[in-house]
Formats: C-alpha cells, structure tokens, sequence
C-alpha cells in the first residue's frame, strides 16, 4: 500500500507542472463573448487576460478612390461602403506591418458622418456591407467588439468614414520589419 501511496504521490507531483503550464497558457487566450442575439456580426465584449500586449491604431480614414477629382470633394472618396472598405485595407495593412492580421483586432470604435445622399444620416448599411467582408468571414472568422457613432464632421469634409482599432498581440507574434521605401531615382 505503501509503494502505491509513492507512486500515486510522484505521478501528480510530476503532473503539476505540465498542469500549471497548460493553465497558464490558458490564461493568455483572449475571449470573446458572443452577442445574446444570434449570428450577431459583433461580440457583447471582449476580456484580454493581464500581460497581452496591446495594439492601439490611431484612427484610420479612406484612401481617395479618384486622385483627379478635388481632395474636398466627396466623389474622390466614394460612399459610406467604398470608404470603409479602404479603410479596412488601411488597418490590414497597417497591421500586418507588426506581424499582426484582422484575426488580431478585438475592438472598433467607428465614426460615421451623415451621407448628403441619405439626407446626412449615417449610412449603416453600406457601412456593415464593408465589415461583413472583412470581418466573420470563412478566411478570417473573429468578430470583434464595436461602437459606430454619428458624427458631425471628419477632418476632410469628403471623409463619411474613420476607424479606431484595437488589436491584442498573441504570444509569440513577432513584427515583421517594415519594407523599405524605394530609393529616390537619381538626378
């Protein structure tokens, strides 16, 4: 009885560790709670667990769609759908400059200028059309926890879109070295 009280004792001493790595590792994974509403495209919340880095885009506007037309002017940057869909370019890019992907992204904070077309409401629709394409996908499935307000005006009066977003870094990412601009052709 003895010997099997040893063993029994040195087999869950020798458990504990590989236990309290699997528990600690556990404890690093980011968790999404899902929305109470089904196939909600947003998450209720999100809980970052203490020591996940945190990446913080400063808010991020459209790229004009046509340079030729007038930088103030709305048919440079296209609609509500069109901008935010460079928008999400933007971050995806701007993400993967640190090694991180839309995967990573855990909150948006999104600001919408009334569309003149609709009457200047927000246009939500064109809006969530552009998320849903980058966001809940069978490529890149997470969704992420999101505000989306109404506001009165964007630095450029053609912007009608501008995104915060914030992206938790899973252990082990590490940043990939920003590309090199090209050289200047010599004169």
């Amino acid at each position: 009885m003895k010997q099997q009280l040893a063993a029994l004792t040195a087999l869950i001493a020798a458990s504990l560790p590989s236990f309290a790595l699997a528990h600690a590792a556990g404890v690093q994974e980011v968790k999404r709670v899902k929305s109470a509403t089904a196939n909600a495209p947003i998450l209720a919340g999100v809980l970052i667990p203490a020591g996940v880095p945190l990446y913080y885009l400063s808010g991020q506007v459209p790229t004009p769609i046509d340079p030729s037309k007038p930088a103030g002017g709305a048919e440079s940057y296209g609609d509500t759908k069109t901008q935010a869909i460079s928008v999400f370019k933007k971050i995806e890019a701007l993400l993967a400059e640190q090694g991180l992907g839309l995967k990573d992204v855990v909150k948006l904070t999104v600001f919408l200028v009334g569309d003149p077309k609709l009457g200047n409401k927000l246009d939500f629709k064109g809006f969530s059309e552009a998320y849903a394409q980058f966001f809940g996908t069978s490529e890149q499935p997470n969704i992420v926890a999101r505000s989306t307000v109404q506001v009165a005006a964007l630095a450029n009066p053609a912007y009608l879109v501008e995104v915060e977003a914030t992206a938790a870094v899973p252990a082990g990412a590490a940043k990939k070295p920003a590309a090199k601009p090209a050289a200047a052709p010599a004169k």
